[in-house]
């Protein structure tokens, strides 16, 4: 019998920096350990802002540096109408937390935040947008979505 998938939701603002980094990295985690065919991973925004964008450049060059594919993508904003299809819906930060509890009203519990999964409570993701600094969301990331995986063994 072939098990379901465990359907994993990044999300940030604008779907272009930190919940792309983070689709990216727990693919890359998640196919490390031959997991592939566990697990559905993407990202979505909970603002219209960025839609169609690519990867923000300087996300795209933190992660070759890190030796984390990605492929062509381009933004897109999380619906209310998606909530049934994912299992979790994980958050950069709190602001993202309100907007998609907005969105979806999170009737299941769904809606966390990823620095949870590291242990310092409910920390946020650093936005490289405002800080300039990709490579604490990276180490941010990298944290949260290993703690995730680890959770989720």
């Amino acid at each position: 019998m072939k098990k379901e998938k465990i359907r994993i939701m990044f999300i940030c603002h604008g779907n272009i920096c930190r919940s792309p980094m983070a689709e990216f990295v727990m693919k890359e985690l998640v196919r490390r350990e031959g997991r592939e065919e566990e697990f559905e991973i993407a990202s979505s925004a909970t603002s219209c802002e960025e839609l169609g964008n690519p990867v923000y450049p300087p996300a795209q060059r933190v992660l070759k540096a890190h030796d984390i594919p990605f492929g062509r993508r381009e933004a897109r904003r999380f619906t209310a109408q998606e909530y049934d299809s994912w299992d979790l819906l994980i958050c950069m930060d709190k602001n993202n937390l309100r907007n998609l509890g907005r969105i979806t009203g999170d009737p299941d519990g769904k809606v966390r935040l990823l620095m949870e999964y590291t242990g310092k409570g409910a920390c946020e993701v650093a936005d490289p947008w405002w800080t300039g600094n990709f490579e604490e969301t990276w180490r941010d990331v990298l944290e949260g979505c290993e703690g995730l995986l680890k959770a989720l063994s």
